[in-house]
């Protein structure tokens, strides 16, 4: 007959034992309350604690007291005391496992002993009988009950060496992490000893130089102020009181009027020098601002502090082409310039007379296609019918009063413009058309275009977007160029642009 085998088996996820460590590490540690206090006023405005209420305790009394026993938690909550803890805990659970090892052993020597004591049991029963055999038979029960017993706690040793060997490993980690923390933490202070010291060194060395510079001058104002007291009484002493107050209000005149020179003279020594740099190199004192892209539209600016003011000066913008060759661009001399078409993979080049002298500022590169244009063109040309909203703001050179919106039509033989069923102006492409884009300045230039549909009859009209106003130049010379035509602004040159 064999003893039997009971097992226990324990579900446990490890919280248990993580919290049982962290109440063994942090056993020592006394809260005086897991709460804050609750204190009520009583007469006079004093604090009472209601656990208490037989002796009244100062408000004084109850805050240093409340000090001092965070300070003491502070202490005892330190990362040192922590990692010592931990070491503690460590060692103790060593020596729990090398316990559970002895134990274990002991446990295998009493199963093989039972076991022995089992099998001489079965023996004797088979040899005796009646009473005899009724004594065995109770033996053999006792023998398999301490069996038993003896399989229960081998089961405990076995679950109390599994929490011991985590609690260990746990201790082990939390150790290495005090250490850690403890060194990461020594490192900063060290660190920020040294920069406090560094900081110090460099506050102390500040305070010792400005102490200096301002002893010596304390020294120099005071022998100043000696020398002018001197210098008055003597002058009391000399003359009358009245020569006195005559002979400072004529200094106090003097020295208002030496002052007021040394301001022109360091506004003239300014206006000279600003006056050489212009001759040196007037091309530095301006720039263009703004996009080399099309709908862009540039500016003249002065690129540093003190130039001179160009607003009534004239200018003259010209494109760069092939060769260094200057272009001019007809009717384009404001100080601003919105870059068309017909200027795309050019150098755009602006010329300012300022006092005799030309200034001369540029493009920073050659003009680009704005992004999407072509295939909004392409998209354009698949229509039957090309329009554009538009709004009329000059007509030969002078303002337009009615600022209604108008239909600008581009077709492939004919340009039109019209308000509602009413036609304003149409034209087929001859060299007498001109179109480009607006050149008197403005800022709307990048949203409008030139359009002279015939000699003596010209417009001014606004777009809605400037990629409307690129679109319909670019559609109007595409549809122009079908028809043997160039389509270019008043005085442009051909080349192949556009």
């Amino acid at each position: 007959m064999r003893v039997p085998q009971m097992t226990r088996v324990i579900h446990d996820s490890g919280e248990g034992m993580q919290k049982d460590a962290l109440d063994m590490v942090s056993s020592d540690v006394n809260f005086p309350k897991g709460h804050f206090p609750d204190y009520r006023i009583g007469p006079n405005n004093q604090i009472i604690d209601p656990e208490e209420t037989h002796e009244v305790v100062p408000l004084k009394e109850i805050v240093a007291k409340e000090t001092t026993q965070l300070l003491e938690q502070r202490k005892r909550l330190s990362v040192r005391d922590l990692r010592e803890k931990f070491e503690k805990g460590l060692s103790g659970a060593s020596k729990l496992s090398e316990e559970a090892k002895r134990r274990e052993a002991a446990s295998l020597d009493r199963q093989v002993l039972l076991k022995k004591l089992r099998d001489v049991l079965d023996t004797l029963k088979g040899r005796v009988a009646g009473r005899n055999r009724d004594d065995a038979d109770e033996a053999i029960s006792l023998v398999e009950a301490l069996a038993v017993q003896l399989t229960q706690r081998e089961g405990e040793l076995i679950y109390e060496k599994a929490e011991v060997k985590k609690l260990a490993s746990f201790l082990k980690q939390a150790t290495e992490d005090a250490r850690k923390v403890a060194e990461e933490e020594r490192a900063l202070a060290l660190a920020e000893i040294e920069k406090s010291r560094a900081a110090i060194e460099k506050v102390e060395k500040a305070l010792q130089e400005q102490d200096s510079a301002s002893s010596s001058r304390e020294k120099e104002e005071i022998e100043e102020l000696r020398k002018e007291i001197r210098e008055a009484r003597r002058i009391k002493m000399l003359h009358q009181p009245s020569k006195v107050m005559d002979m400072q209000f004529e200094l106090q005149g003097l020295r208002t009027l030496i002052s007021e020179k040394t301001q022109l003279c360091n506004q003239l020594k300014k206006e000279l020098a600003m006056i050489k740099r212009l001759e040196q190199d007037s091309s530095k004192l301006f720039e263009l601002e703004g996009s080399d892209t099309l709908g862009s539209q540039f500016r003249i600016v002065p690129r540093v502090d003190g130039a001179p003011d160009i607003s009534s000066c004239p200018a003259q913008w010209y494109r760069v082409i092939s060769g260094g060759h200057r272009e001019l661009i007809s009717g384009a001399t404001r100080l601003t310039y919105a870059p068309e078409p017909f200027d795309v993979g050019q150098l755009l080049q602006a010329e300012i007379i300022l006092k005799a002298d030309k200034v001369t500022v540029q493009t920073d590169g050659p003009i680009n296609h704005a992004s999407g244009l072509e295939h909004y063109v392409e998209s354009l040309m698949k229509r039957a019918d090309i329009e554009f909203n538009v709004v009329v703001t000059q007509m030969n050179g002078n303002d337009y009063a009615s600022k209604s919106v108008h239909v600008f039509h581009i077709g492939k033989l004919r340009v039109k413009l019209r308000k509602g069923r009413s036609t304003k102006a149409r034209e087929s492409y001859s060299t007498t058309m001109k179109l480009c884009g607006s050149r008197g300045g403005g800022n709307a230039a990048a949203c409008a275009v030139f359009w002279q549909t015939r000699k003596g009859l010209s417009y001014t009209l606004a777009f809605e977007t400037d990629r409307d106003r690129n679109a319909a130049i670019m559609l109007a010379r595409k549809f122009a160029s079908s028809c043997n035509v160039v389509l270019a602004g008043p005085g442009d040159q051909v080349h192949g642009g556009g």
